[in-house]
């Protein structure tokens, strides 16, 4: 059996009431759940982290390799500012789908550059918490290339 890691950053522990009109009301239990379901429906093991911590993101991508075939990684702000999170997608070989709850191009000019972008195999954003169930396909599709 495959298995995805869903991997959640900074604030997104507080969704649902983190101003609801960006984010939306799905809080991130609600959301890990339907990410779980997804995951099932397809015959994969789903495994969720969420950190406001970028070393704990970062480990989580290192412990990653061997376990989880693929990651879908919201890094939330930390897009914009973490080469170390980059170079750890990198190092690690991993699978990723950069996800966004928002369409970070059309937002403010400093959420429009994304470290993550060099090192993810694709990027989703501004389709909500309905990004989490295409990225997890995006993940499996990309997968079932090799």
């Amino acid at each position: 059996m495959s298995s995805i890691l869903v991997l959640n950053g900074p604030n997104l522990n507080l969704l649902g009431t983190r101003q609801p009109e960006i984010y939306g009301t799905t809080t991130l239990e609600e959301l890990e759940d339907m990410c779980q379901r997804h995951a099932q429906a397809r015959g994969v093991e789903c495994v969720c982290v969420q950190s406001n911590h970028e070393g704990a993101l970062i480990d989580a991508i290192h412990n990653a390799r061997g376990v989880h075939d693929g990651i879908v990684l919201n890094a939330g702000a930390y897009t914009h500012t973490s080469i170390a999170i980059m170079d750890a997608i990198i190092s690690a070989e991993a699978k990723v789908v950069e996800l966004h709850l928002t369409n970070i191009h059309a937002r403010e000019e400093f959420r429009h550059r994304s470290y993550l972008a060099k090192a993810a195999i694709g990027q989703i954003c501004g389709f909500g918490v309905a990004g989490y169930p295409l990225a997890i396909d995006a993940v499996l599709s990309h997968l079932n290339k090799d």
